[in-house]
């Protein structure tokens, strides 16, 4: 049985205040050394009931309503394949489904390449009135965005850089994915590729994300767990109205890996789960290469400079093949 690992907790009111703020700073740097993943209390301005009632919302929309968001690949009648809604799909160790959108720009930008899925516009459903759907979301997607950032100057100043240093590869157009997750519990016996030690099924493997940063509200549910520093699996345990945090691949290379973008998985727990992750992502020419402290302060290796959208794609697309990634198409 999995050991409950407490996280270290991030206050971001406390962070405000100037003689606080350096202590808070090392705090974070110290988490993602060490553990890779953190609570972030005080991200105010989101109303969790109502988060709670948008993934029940959508999730709960007929599916002939759902089909008209699916992506291509699940319904040709569609333009989008990255945005909108993908189903649960059967034999898969991943059991679940999920709505997300991004922050959409100009469509005649003459910058970015025709048929980069990445700006293509979200899809919303239609709304009857009963819930503001696209209003809330929107606006939850700009609260998280901006304490995502403040996180990212707060780790600067741990490392003792210009605290601005990490803004400008989220300034131009980020590619941030908020999504909502509906996890069903497995209809009879789940597939052998979902069954792991100890007769537990999951229903998101073992994985690392590939992203820069990723905050999630589990909404009280359990079944997250993490590995620690001893190679064990430990249980998350919820904390109200505080989100995890916790970085990912790109962020952990750009660090030389003395930050840690942390293995986890989750677990079937029986019943509906829902969670909410936003994952804050450069834009698609941001320079996410390696040895950025040598670019930040002048000494060290050299920096290489790397965009992140080609070597986003050639990781979720062909390396780590997710399910609703490797079906893009090239552009």
């Amino acid at each position: 049985m999995a050991t409950t690992l407490k996280l270290p907790i991030i206050d971001l009111d406390k962070a405000k205040q100037p003689d606080k703020r350096k202590e808070v700073a090392d705090q974070v740097v110290d988490a993602l050394e060490n553990i890779g993943f953190l609570y972030i209390d005080n991200i105010h301005g989101i109303d969790f009931d109502k988060l709670l009632e948008s993934c029940k919302w959508f999730f709960g929309l007929p599916l002939e309503e759902k089909s008209k968001l699916t992506r291509k690949f699940w319904n040709p009648d569609n333009k989008n394949v990255y945005r909108g809604y993908f189903p649960v799909v059967e034999g898969e160790p991943s059991r679940k489904e999920g709505f997300e959108f991004g922050k959409d720009i100009d469509p005649n930008d003459p910058t970015v390449a025709p048929g980069n899925w990445f700006y293509e516009p979200s899809v919303w459903p239609k709304e009857d009135g009963t819930f503001p759907f696209k209003e809330f979301l929107t606006e939850a997607y700009t609260i998280l965005h901006n304490a995502s950032l403040e996180i990212l100057r707060l780790a600067a100043i741990g490392l003792g850089i210009d605290e601005y240093e990490f803004d400008d590869i989220f300034a131009d157009r980020p590619v941030t994915t908020f999504r909502l997750m509906h996890y069903p519990p497995w209809n009879g016996a789940p597939p052998e590729n979902a069954r792991i030690e100890d007769g537990k099924v999951v229903t998101t493997p073992d994985h690392t994300d590939s992203n820069f940063l990723t905050l999630l509200y589990t909404f009280g549910f359990t079944g997250l767990e993490v590995i620690t520093g001893d190679g064990k699996w430990s249980a998350v345990e919820p904390r109200p109205k505080s989100f995890v945090m916790n970085i990912g691949d790109v962020f952990s290379r750009m660090m030389g890996g003395r930050f840690k973008a942390t293995h986890h998985r989750v677990l079937d727990i029986g019943v509906d789960r829902y969670s909410v992750p936003f994952f804050l992502e450069p834009s698609y020419d941001g320079d996410i290469g390696e040895n950025f402290m040598s670019k930040a302060t002048g000494k060290g290796p050299e920096h290489k400079v790397e965009k992140y959208g080609p070597w986003m794609i050639q990781q979720v697309k062909y390396i780590k093949k997710y399910f609703e990634y490797k079906v893009l198409p090239e552009f």
